[in-house]
C-alpha cells in the first residue's frame, strides 16, 4: 500500500503553462503536503523548471492530478511511491 508519492514536474517553456499548471496544483492543494520548486533565475524560458511535490492522502486524487498535468503540452512527470510502514 502506497502511502505517500512524490511527483516530479518538469515544466518547459514555463511561461506558456505556468498559470495551467498552477490551476492544477490549486484544485488539488489538499493532496499536496511539500511543494519545491527548483529554476534557476536568469536562465531562458528553454530550461524550463521543476516542481517536486509531496502527495498525501486519496491515491486517486493523485492519479487524477497526474493524468491532468500530463495532459499539458510541454510538461513531464515522474513520480515515486513509498511505503510508510517500511520503517
Amino acid at each position: 500500500m502506497t502511502n505517500v508519492r512524490i511527483l516530479g514536474v518538469k515544466v518547459c517553456n514555463r511561461q506558456s503553462v505556468a498559470a495551467q499548471v498552477q490551476v492544477l496544483l490549486t484544485k488539488y492543494g489538499s493532496s499536496i503536503r511539500t511543494r519545491l520548486g527548483l529554476n534557476e533565475p536568469g536562465e531562458s524560458d528553454k530550461s524550463g523548471s521543476l516542481i517536486v511535490l509531496e502527495l498525501i492522502g486519496n491515491i486517486h486524487e493523485w492519479e487524477k492530478l497526474e493524468k491532468e498535468l500530463l495532459q499539458l503540452e510541454k510538461v513531464e512527470v515522474k513520480r515515486m511511491d513509498f511505503e510508510t510502514n517500511v520503517c
